[in-house]
Protein backbone atom coordinates (compact mmCIF):
# COMPACT_ATOMS: atom_id res chain seq x y z
CA UNK A 1 0.00 0.00 0.00
CA UNK A 2 1.60 3.57 -0.83
CA UNK A 3 0.84 6.53 0.93
CA UNK A 4 1.21 9.78 -0.83
CA UNK A 5 2.24 12.79 1.66
CA UNK A 6 2.36 15.19 -0.97
CA UNK A 7 1.93 19.00 -0.21
CA UNK A 8 0.11 18.74 -3.65
CA UNK A 9 -1.28 17.87 -6.00
CA UNK A 10 -2.06 15.71 -3.13
CA UNK A 11 -3.69 12.17 -2.98
CA UNK A 12 -7.54 12.13 -3.85
CA UNK A 13 -10.04 9.36 -2.10
CA UNK A 14 -9.48 6.14 -3.53
CA UNK A 15 -14.24 5.68 -4.28
CA UNK A 16 -13.60 8.86 -6.36
CA UNK A 17 -10.97 7.97 -8.42
CA UNK A 18 -12.95 4.63 -8.91
CA UNK A 19 -15.98 6.49 -9.76
CA UNK A 20 -14.56 8.86 -12.00
CA UNK A 21 -12.53 5.50 -13.74
CA UNK A 22 -16.09 3.41 -13.92
CA UNK A 23 -17.17 6.79 -15.65
CA UNK A 24 -13.89 7.95 -17.57
CA UNK A 25 -14.87 6.46 -20.99
CA UNK A 26 -18.31 6.97 -20.90
CA UNK A 27 -20.16 9.49 -18.71
CA UNK A 28 -23.79 9.29 -18.40
CA UNK A 29 -24.80 6.95 -20.80
CA UNK A 30 -23.30 9.41 -23.54
CA UNK A 31 -20.33 7.79 -25.07
CA UNK A 32 -18.43 9.85 -24.03
CA UNK A 33 -15.75 11.44 -21.44
CA UNK A 34 -16.32 14.19 -19.23
CA UNK A 35 -13.46 15.82 -20.65
CA UNK A 36 -15.07 15.14 -24.03
CA UNK A 37 -17.95 17.22 -23.35
CA UNK A 38 -18.87 20.72 -24.19
CA UNK A 39 -19.24 22.87 -21.58
CA UNK A 40 -22.28 24.24 -22.74
CA UNK A 41 -23.60 20.92 -22.80
CA UNK A 42 -26.48 19.85 -20.46
CA UNK A 43 -24.01 17.20 -19.01
CA UNK A 44 -21.82 19.99 -17.91
CA UNK A 45 -24.24 22.33 -16.88
CA UNK A 46 -25.61 19.86 -14.39
CA UNK A 47 -22.05 18.60 -13.40
CA UNK A 48 -21.18 22.48 -12.46
CA UNK A 49 -24.41 23.17 -11.11
CA UNK A 50 -24.03 20.28 -8.72
CA UNK A 51 -20.47 21.41 -7.97
CA UNK A 52 -21.94 24.36 -6.85
CA UNK A 53 -24.65 23.68 -4.33
CA UNK A 54 -23.13 20.98 -3.02
CA UNK A 55 -19.88 23.25 -1.97
CA UNK A 56 -22.52 25.84 -0.61
CA UNK A 57 -24.38 23.15 1.60
CA UNK A 58 -20.85 21.70 2.88
CA UNK A 59 -19.54 25.33 3.66
CA UNK A 60 -22.93 27.15 4.24
CA UNK A 61 -22.38 29.74 1.75
CA UNK A 62 -24.64 32.50 2.55
CA UNK A 63 -27.25 33.20 -0.66
CA UNK A 64 -24.59 37.19 -0.83
CA UNK A 65 -21.85 35.19 -1.93
CA UNK A 66 -21.26 33.88 -5.48
CA UNK A 67 -18.72 30.77 -5.69
CA UNK A 68 -16.92 30.85 -8.99
CA UNK A 69 -14.89 27.59 -10.54
CA UNK A 70 -11.79 29.94 -12.06
CA UNK A 71 -8.31 28.47 -13.36
CA UNK A 72 -4.69 29.95 -12.94
CA UNK A 73 -3.93 28.60 -9.02
CA UNK A 74 -4.25 30.90 -6.28
CA UNK A 75 -1.22 32.78 -7.46
CA UNK A 76 -3.08 34.32 -9.89
CA UNK A 77 -5.66 35.31 -7.11
CA UNK A 78 -2.77 37.37 -5.99
CA UNK A 79 -2.98 39.87 -8.87
CA UNK A 80 -7.49 39.74 -8.93
CA UNK A 81 -7.54 40.38 -4.97
CA UNK A 82 -5.84 44.04 -5.27
CA UNK A 83 -7.17 44.67 -9.22
CA UNK A 84 -11.17 43.96 -8.25
CA UNK A 85 -10.89 45.36 -4.56
CA UNK A 86 -8.14 47.95 -4.30
CA UNK A 87 -10.04 51.24 -4.60
CA UNK A 88 -8.29 53.77 -2.44
CA UNK A 89 -4.67 51.96 -3.24
CA UNK A 90 -4.01 50.95 0.08
CA UNK A 91 -4.49 47.36 1.81
CA UNK A 92 -3.07 45.32 4.72
CA UNK A 93 -1.49 42.27 4.96
CA UNK A 94 -0.64 39.62 7.51
CA UNK A 95 3.18 38.05 6.63
CA UNK A 96 3.71 34.32 7.28
CA UNK A 97 5.49 32.52 4.99
CA UNK A 98 6.65 31.78 1.41
CA UNK A 99 2.90 31.87 -0.43
CA UNK A 100 1.94 35.60 2.15
CA UNK A 101 5.53 36.89 0.51
CA UNK A 102 4.21 36.29 -2.91
CA UNK A 103 0.83 37.87 -2.29
CA UNK A 104 2.42 40.99 -0.78
CA UNK A 105 5.16 41.51 -3.69
CA UNK A 106 2.25 40.87 -6.17
CA UNK A 107 -0.22 43.28 -4.17
CA UNK A 108 2.78 46.30 -4.51
CA UNK A 109 2.71 46.04 -7.48
CA UNK A 110 -1.42 47.48 -7.60
CA UNK A 111 -0.81 50.25 -4.47
CA UNK A 112 0.59 50.93 -0.83
CA UNK A 113 1.24 47.16 1.03
CA UNK A 114 0.93 47.06 4.77
CA UNK A 115 2.36 44.18 6.60
CA UNK A 116 0.78 44.74 9.93
CA UNK A 117 1.98 41.48 11.50
CA UNK A 118 4.38 39.32 10.82
CA UNK A 119 5.96 36.16 12.08
CA UNK A 120 9.13 36.58 9.96
CA UNK A 121 11.05 37.42 13.16
CA UNK A 122 10.71 33.51 14.22
CA UNK A 123 11.57 31.57 10.92
CA UNK A 124 7.81 31.71 10.63
CA UNK A 125 7.24 28.93 13.01
CA UNK A 126 4.14 30.47 14.52
CA UNK A 127 1.26 32.77 13.58
CA UNK A 128 1.36 36.57 14.90
CA UNK A 129 -1.22 37.74 17.16
CA UNK A 130 -4.06 38.92 15.27
CA UNK A 131 -6.52 39.62 17.85
CA UNK A 132 -5.42 43.01 18.91
CA UNK A 133 -4.60 44.74 15.28
CA UNK A 134 -4.89 48.38 14.56
CA UNK A 135 -6.47 48.82 11.39
CA UNK A 136 -6.71 51.72 9.28
CA UNK A 137 -10.29 52.71 7.83
CA UNK A 138 -8.02 53.38 4.54
CA UNK A 139 -7.52 49.94 3.63
CA UNK A 140 -9.61 47.98 1.09
CA UNK A 141 -8.95 45.07 2.78
CA UNK A 142 -6.65 42.79 4.96
CA UNK A 143 -5.49 39.56 3.35
CA UNK A 144 -4.42 36.43 5.37
CA UNK A 145 -2.94 33.17 4.19
CA UNK A 146 -5.02 30.68 6.69
CA UNK A 147 -2.73 27.88 6.49
CA UNK A 148 1.15 27.55 5.89
CA UNK A 149 1.70 24.86 3.18
CA UNK A 150 5.40 24.89 3.43
CA UNK A 151 5.85 26.43 7.14
CA UNK A 152 3.13 24.05 8.82
CA UNK A 153 1.30 27.10 10.61
CA UNK A 154 -2.22 27.76 10.77
CA UNK A 155 -4.64 30.79 11.71
CA UNK A 156 -6.94 28.99 14.53
CA UNK A 157 -8.42 32.53 15.33
CA UNK A 158 -9.17 35.24 12.65
CA UNK A 159 -8.64 38.94 12.55
CA UNK A 160 -11.65 40.90 13.32
CA UNK A 161 -11.98 43.05 10.52
CA UNK A 162 -15.42 45.21 10.93
CA UNK A 163 -16.13 46.68 7.49
CA UNK A 164 -12.97 46.16 6.18
CA UNK A 165 -13.33 42.84 3.62
CA UNK A 166 -11.06 39.86 5.36
CA UNK A 167 -9.16 38.20 2.68
CA UNK A 168 -8.35 34.68 2.64
CA UNK A 169 -5.55 32.33 0.76
CA UNK A 170 -7.39 29.00 1.86
CA UNK A 171 -5.39 26.89 -0.53
CA UNK A 172 -3.96 24.12 1.90
CA UNK A 173 -6.93 24.51 4.44
CA UNK A 174 -10.42 24.95 2.85
CA UNK A 175 -12.93 22.07 3.47
CA UNK A 176 -10.45 20.50 6.31
CA UNK A 177 -12.81 22.07 9.29
CA UNK A 178 -15.94 24.36 9.87
CA UNK A 179 -15.21 27.80 9.19
CA UNK A 180 -18.04 30.60 8.90
CA UNK A 181 -17.89 31.78 5.26
CA UNK A 182 -19.67 35.29 6.41
CA UNK A 183 -16.51 36.66 8.44
CA UNK A 184 -14.86 36.53 5.21
CA UNK A 185 -15.22 38.81 1.77
CA UNK A 186 -13.11 37.03 -0.42
CA UNK A 187 -11.99 33.25 0.46
CA UNK A 188 -9.82 31.59 -2.83
CA UNK A 189 -7.62 28.50 -2.77
CA UNK A 190 -6.41 26.36 -5.38
CA UNK A 191 -8.27 22.85 -5.72
CA UNK A 192 -5.40 20.42 -5.99
CA UNK A 193 -5.10 19.75 -2.21
CA UNK A 194 -8.40 18.77 -0.64
CA UNK A 195 -10.71 19.33 -3.92
CA UNK A 196 -9.64 18.29 -7.24
CA UNK A 197 -6.54 17.75 -9.40
CA UNK A 198 -4.51 20.44 -10.13
CA UNK A 199 -6.22 23.18 -12.59
CA UNK A 200 -9.42 24.47 -10.93
CA UNK A 201 -9.39 27.58 -8.54
CA UNK A 202 -12.46 28.02 -6.09
CA UNK A 203 -13.33 31.37 -5.04
CA UNK A 204 -15.90 32.45 -2.72
CA UNK A 205 -16.99 36.08 -2.76
CA UNK A 206 -19.31 39.02 -1.44
CA UNK A 207 -21.32 40.03 -3.82
CA UNK A 208 -20.97 43.94 -2.95
CA UNK A 209 -17.19 42.98 -3.65
CA UNK A 210 -18.01 42.26 -7.39
CA UNK A 211 -18.09 45.00 -9.90
CA UNK A 212 -14.87 47.35 -8.56
CA UNK A 213 -12.61 46.39 -10.95
CA UNK A 214 -11.01 49.06 -12.88
CA UNK A 215 -11.82 49.91 -16.77
CA UNK A 216 -8.88 48.64 -17.58
CA UNK A 217 -8.62 46.25 -16.03
CA UNK A 218 -8.16 42.55 -17.85
CA UNK A 219 -11.43 41.13 -18.83
CA UNK A 220 -10.37 37.40 -17.71
CA UNK A 221 -8.92 39.62 -14.34
CA UNK A 222 -12.49 40.86 -13.37
CA UNK A 223 -14.94 38.95 -10.67
CA UNK A 224 -17.45 40.24 -12.65
CA UNK A 225 -16.79 38.45 -15.78
CA UNK A 226 -16.89 35.07 -13.95
CA UNK A 227 -19.57 35.92 -12.05
CA UNK A 228 -21.88 37.28 -15.00
CA UNK A 229 -21.07 34.02 -16.85
CA UNK A 230 -21.91 31.50 -14.54
CA UNK A 231 -18.01 30.55 -14.43
CA UNK A 232 -18.05 30.28 -17.87
CA UNK A 233 -17.00 33.08 -19.44
CA UNK A 234 -14.26 30.58 -21.62
CA UNK A 235 -14.05 27.07 -21.43
CA UNK A 236 -13.54 25.87 -17.63
CA UNK A 237 -11.51 22.90 -16.13
CA UNK A 238 -14.09 20.42 -16.87
CA UNK A 239 -12.87 17.36 -15.51
CA UNK A 240 -11.46 19.16 -12.42
CA UNK A 241 -15.18 20.59 -11.43
CA UNK A 242 -16.52 17.15 -12.39
CA UNK A 243 -14.16 15.61 -9.65
CA UNK A 244 -14.75 18.56 -7.67
CA UNK A 245 -18.01 17.33 -7.44
CA UNK A 246 -17.24 13.67 -6.44
CA UNK A 247 -15.42 14.72 -3.52
CA UNK A 248 -17.93 17.11 -2.42
CA UNK A 249 -20.16 14.06 -2.62
CA UNK A 250 -17.72 11.93 -0.94
CA UNK A 251 -17.58 14.27 2.15
CA UNK A 252 -21.62 14.43 2.39
CA UNK A 253 -21.86 11.00 2.19
CA UNK A 254 -18.60 10.72 5.16
CA UNK A 255 -20.83 12.98 7.31
CA UNK A 256 -19.73 16.63 5.74
CA UNK A 257 -16.85 18.89 7.02
CA UNK A 258 -17.53 18.35 10.97
CA UNK A 259 -16.76 14.95 10.40
CA UNK A 260 -13.86 15.47 8.08
CA UNK A 261 -12.83 17.97 10.87
CA UNK A 262 -12.80 15.25 13.69
CA UNK A 263 -10.66 12.69 11.65
CA UNK A 264 -7.89 15.42 10.71
CA UNK A 265 -8.07 16.60 14.63
CA UNK A 266 -7.29 12.46 14.83
CA UNK A 267 -5.02 12.10 12.02
CA UNK A 268 -2.60 15.57 13.50
CA UNK A 269 -2.90 14.19 16.88
CA UNK A 270 -1.25 11.06 16.24
CA UNK A 271 1.90 12.35 14.67
CA UNK A 272 1.78 15.58 16.61
CA UNK A 273 1.98 13.36 20.03
CA UNK A 274 4.72 10.91 18.92
CA UNK A 275 6.58 14.25 17.91
CA UNK A 276 6.31 15.30 21.11
CA UNK A 277 7.78 12.86 23.07
CA UNK A 278 10.51 11.16 20.16
CA UNK A 279 14.08 11.98 21.34
CA UNK A 280 15.16 11.77 17.75
CA UNK A 281 12.13 13.84 15.50
CA UNK A 282 10.99 16.53 16.34
CA UNK A 283 8.49 19.46 15.32
CA UNK A 284 9.87 23.25 14.45
CA UNK A 285 6.06 25.10 14.83
CA UNK A 286 4.99 26.31 17.95
CA UNK A 287 1.90 24.43 19.47
CA UNK A 288 -0.52 26.95 19.57
CA UNK A 289 0.22 27.40 15.74
CA UNK A 290 0.42 24.05 14.26
CA UNK A 291 -1.24 23.36 10.94
CA UNK A 292 -3.84 20.04 11.01
CA UNK A 293 -2.68 19.71 7.37
CA UNK A 294 1.09 20.32 6.94
CA UNK A 295 3.12 18.98 9.41
CA UNK A 296 7.03 19.57 9.21
CA UNK A 297 9.21 17.50 11.74
CA UNK A 298 12.97 17.05 11.26
CA UNK A 299 16.12 14.83 12.87
CA UNK A 300 18.94 16.39 14.44
CA UNK A 301 21.13 16.20 11.29
CA UNK A 302 20.58 16.38 7.56
CA UNK A 303 21.76 13.00 6.93
CA UNK A 304 19.53 11.72 9.03
CA UNK A 305 16.45 13.62 7.47
CA UNK A 306 17.76 12.05 3.97
CA UNK A 307 17.92 8.38 5.55
CA UNK A 308 14.68 8.14 6.58
CA UNK A 309 13.19 9.79 3.54
CA UNK A 310 14.89 6.71 2.20
CA UNK A 311 13.53 4.25 4.55
CA UNK A 312 10.21 5.86 4.28
CA UNK A 313 9.71 5.50 0.60
CA UNK A 314 11.01 1.80 0.88
CA UNK A 315 7.96 1.34 3.41
CA UNK A 316 5.42 3.06 0.18
CA UNK A 317 5.22 6.50 2.37
CA UNK A 318 6.13 9.12 -0.72
CA UNK A 319 6.90 12.49 -0.93
CA UNK A 320 7.91 13.21 2.45
CA UNK A 321 10.66 15.27 2.16
CA UNK A 322 10.12 18.89 3.18
CA UNK A 323 10.04 21.85 0.78
CA UNK A 324 13.82 23.09 -0.55
CA UNK A 325 13.42 26.22 1.58
CA UNK A 326 13.19 24.57 4.79
CA UNK A 327 14.59 20.59 4.11
CA UNK A 328 13.56 17.83 6.74
CA UNK A 329 10.22 16.40 6.19
CA UNK A 330 6.75 17.54 5.93
CA UNK A 331 3.41 15.26 5.96
CA UNK A 332 0.61 16.89 4.53
CA UNK A 333 -2.48 15.06 5.43
CA UNK A 334 -5.56 16.47 3.33
CA UNK A 335 -8.31 14.80 4.03
CA UNK A 336 -8.15 12.34 1.43
CA UNK A 337 -5.18 10.94 3.54
CA UNK A 338 -6.72 7.86 5.64
CA UNK A 339 -6.21 7.27 9.44
CA UNK A 340 -4.08 4.04 8.67
CA UNK A 341 -1.62 6.29 6.56
CA UNK A 342 -0.81 8.18 9.49
CA UNK A 343 -0.62 5.38 11.64
CA UNK A 344 1.88 3.96 9.43
CA UNK A 345 4.12 6.94 9.20
CA UNK A 346 4.17 6.53 12.82
CA UNK A 347 5.11 3.21 13.02
CA UNK A 348 8.63 3.71 10.36
CA UNK A 349 9.04 6.62 12.62
CA UNK A 350 9.15 4.61 15.44
CA UNK A 351 11.50 2.07 13.88
CA UNK A 352 13.55 4.52 12.58
CA UNK A 353 14.05 5.75 15.96
CA UNK A 354 14.71 2.45 17.82
CA UNK A 355 17.44 1.78 14.85
CA UNK A 356 19.15 5.36 15.43
CA UNK A 357 19.20 5.68 19.50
Amino acid sequence: MVYNFSAGPSMLPLPVLEKAQKELVDYAGSGMSVMELSHRSSLFTEIIENAERLLRELLAVPAHYKVLFLQGGASQQFSMVPLNLMKKGKAAYIHTGSWSAKAIKEGQKFGEIDVIASSEDKNFTYIPEVESLKLQKSYDYVHITTNNTIEGTAFHTFPETGDIPLVADMSSNIMSEEIDVSKFGVIYAGAQKNIAPAGLTIVIIRDDLIGGAAEDCPVMLDYKTHSGSGSMYNTPPTFAIYMAKLVFEWVRELGGIKEIESMNRKKASLLYDFLDSSVLFSSPVERESRSIMNIPFVTPSEDLNTDFIKAAKEAGLETLKGHRSVGGMRASIYNAMPVAGVEKLVEVMQAFERKYT
